[in-house]
């Protein structure tokens, strides 16, 4: 009972301070947060990259605003009981901007979020031309960002892309301070192998995300290896957008080639299964309540001679 009371913000700060690797299944939609959960998931992520995707089916270049990003948060932590961590981008702008965003996310209902060093308009921290701002304005959005929470529980995390930019040295620095100036976990975005990962983890004094990242510049690590080498969460960003997106142009091609998509049952939900899925039937039995509530009253009412007792 403790546990299910235990705010979100709270449940997930643990699981990332816990000895086990946090495994973060990357969903774009409610319907994505739905299957997680149900399928044993502790907490989950979305990114701007699968977020831009699904929204607006273009690329992650910082085509969505805080606000639009905010309200779409809002939709995933509605749907689950799951804590979802949020990318906030380079806080939307300056330091005040970066403080608006984090208390809009907050109001959302994320556990936790991250604030990058990328130049805005940023890109997505695999693709080429990143750059990054001086370690000073940096810090600065940090410091903002953790000014602004009104739990100390939200998990804030630094991101930095200066790998690419300055090389390893550069970004493990920038890591370093943005832990000294309070930042909860720490990201250093497309390492190139495992020995500039295990150089994260060992000099950087505090828990660290990896991101395998399908496809990226990165080494997709298993949980086991990652956990070894000193990670305490690892997302999984954009491997179940790339499958939907497939199975989506599998289905749409079906139709289009034959007018039905009988072929491909095998790989559909049924009616009554995916109802189920969506919460049809607790959404009912819900629905049955209020009304066998209101039979009640109403026959309480009768019992009593319908007199209006607050009037008494």
């Amino acid at each position: 009972m403790l546990e299910e009371a235990m705010r979100r913000t709270t449940r997930f700060r643990r699981l990332i301070e816990a000895p086990e690797l946090l495994l973060l299944p990357g969903v774009h939609d409610a319907l994505g947060a739905r299957i997680a959960e149900k399928l044993g998931f502790e907490a989950i992520t979305s990114g701007g990259y699968s977020a831009t995707a699904t929204l607006l089916g273009r690329p992650d270049t910082s085509q969505l605003t805080a606000t639009e990003m905010a309200d779409y948060y809002a939709r995933l932590c509605d749907s689950t009981d799951l804590p979802v961590f949020a990318d906030a981008d380079t806080g939307y702008g300056n330091v005040t901007n970066t403080g608006r965003t984090v208390k809009a996310y907050e109001r959302a209902g994320v556990a936790g979020l991250f604030i990058e060093d990328q130049v805005f308009p940023k890109r997505c921290g695999h693709m080429a031309g990143k750059d990054v701002v001086p370690l000073e304005e940096f810090l600065g959005k940090l410091k903002a960002a953790l000014d602004a929470r009104t739990d100390p529980d939200l998990v804030i995390m630094a991101r930095t892309d200066a790998l690419a930019v300055h090389g390893i040295d550069e970004a493990i620095e920038r890591a370093q301070a943005a832990r000294e100036a309070g930042a909860d976990l720490l990201f250093v975005e497309a390492p190139e192998n495992q020995d500039q990962m295990r150089r994260i983890c060992a000099e950087i004094d505090g828990p660290c995300l990896a991101n395998n990242l399908d496809g990226g510049l990165s080494p997709v690590l298993e949980a086991g290896l990652l956990q070894e080498i000193g990670y305490a969460t690892v997302a999984f960003p954009t491997a179940a957008t790339y499958a939907v997106a497939h199975a989506l142009e599998t289905v749409l091609g079906e139709i289009r080639k034959t007018s039905v998509a009988t072929a491909l049952y095998d790989r559909m939900y049924s009616f009554e299964t995916f109802n189920e899925l969506v919460g049809l039937g607790d959404l009912r039995r819900r629905e049955a309540g209020y009304q066998d509530s209101a039979r009640d009253l109403l026959a309480r009412r009768k019992a009593a001679g319908g007199k209006n007792r607050a009037a008494e």
